[in-house]
């Protein structure tokens, strides 16, 4: 059996978030794109009705066919798989050059997959895997991915506190322990790793990958209590969830697209940080998942839509784990930005 590696209690030390208000004292370079594509691979919804419009492009039934007896033809069409995880693949086109990274791959080990498949979705042109963070329910699908590259090495963009051991220990109820990622697992399965705390560059310059993201306000504190980080000696409270990081684009003449897993960072330090990092202040779209369902993360609803607001943001598409409240807001605050997210919809940015 395969041992998972674990963050040490030096190791947290290390990597605790530093409030940072001013300038990047090293500014990154981010190359503006012609167009971005984000194609929800796995979401916590599909809804089959939801229709197009000029920047969305949505799936309906009929993207599959399934045996089934009880019909006439032995046959029904099918949908996609939706579950509490979150997949994404980002298409980044650049004059006539293209790339695909996968952001993140779901809970389960088939979902992505099928619904890759069911979209006519070409998963070994992925050119690279960029993890979130280490929770299990964005790296479940990493087992079906593989399976496809067989012998082929891919390389993934991880912060090195995703192996971190961690569970949810409610009161009054048994702790969960979460499925924790073993490096060597991912290894041996061809995986290339690259570890990284701080930002990194891929596709020429043209992505960018936050790595840790700096916390600045003060409503976003991060997860309660209950969920918590094994340092090698005991359990503690793992509020922050250090290897949160952010995959970001800027569309030329639009602005930056910024797209989480959970965002347990934060939203708005998120968005804050990518826009002090690169030095662009436009948003031209949000996507991901946003962390603020449940009573723990209800009071930061507030603050969050007035600050996303004030950022003026062209699209936003809040999944996962945003909760049906905070879309309610975000949706009455921004109603020419919101979208629904759902699996297999796309999501284009196209520059100025």
């Amino acid at each position: 059996m395969c041992q998972a590696a674990t963050g040490t209690g030096s190791d947290v030390a290390l990597v605790a978030p530093r409030p940072v208000l001013d300038d990047a004292i090293d500014p990154i370079a981010l190359e503006p794109v012609d167009e971005v594509v984000v194609t929800t691979l796995v979401d916590n919804v599909y809804d089959a009705l939801l229709p197009d419009d000029e920047r969305t492009t949505r799936v309906s039934f009929g993207v599959g066919l399934a045996e089934a007896w009880q019909f006439e033809g032995g046959q029904t069409a099918v949908g996609l798989r939706a579950e509490h995880g979150f997949s994404a693949l980002v298409s980044v086109r650049r004059d006539a050059t293209t790339t695909s990274l996968l952001f993140d791959t779901g809970l389960s080990p088939d979902a992505m997959v099928v619904n890759a498949d069911r979209l006519g979705v070409d998963l070994l042109g992925v050119q690279a895997v960029i993890l979130s963070h280490g929770h299990f329910d964005h790296a479940g699908g990493l087992a079906g991915l593989m399976s496809r590259f067989g012998t082929r090495s891919i390389p993934m963009v991880v912060h090195p506190m995703a192996w971190t051991r961690r569970r949810l220990a409610i009161p009054g109820g048994e702790p969960f322990d979460m499925p924790t990622l073993s490096r060597h697992a991912l290894e041996t399965e061809g995986l290339s790793l690259v570890e990284r705390r701080q930002p990194s560059l891929l596709v020429d310059d043209c992505v960018l990958i936050t790595g840790e993201v700096d916390r600045t306000t003060e409503f976003e504190r991060g997860m309660p209590a209950a969920h918590q980080a094994w340092t090698g000696s005991g359990w503690r409270h793992d509020p922050d969830i250090v290897d949160d990081q952010a995959l970001v684009v800027h569309v030329r003449g639009r602005g930056l697209v910024v797209l989480t897993g959970c965002g347990h960072a934060g939203a708005v330090n998120i968005v804050r940080h990518a826009q002090r990092l690169t030095g662009v202040s436009m948003v031209a779209a949000l996507v991901g998942g946003l962390h603020l369902g449940g009573p723990a993360f209800e009071p930061v609803i507030r603050p969050t839509v007035e600050a996303l607001t004030a950022m003026a943001p062209s699209l936003v598409v809040p999944g996962h784990c945003t909760g049906w409240r905070a879309q309610h807001a975000l949706a009455a605050a921004l109603p020419n930005a919101w979208a629904a997210g759902s699996s297999g919809s796309s999501y284009r940015v196209v520059a100025a």
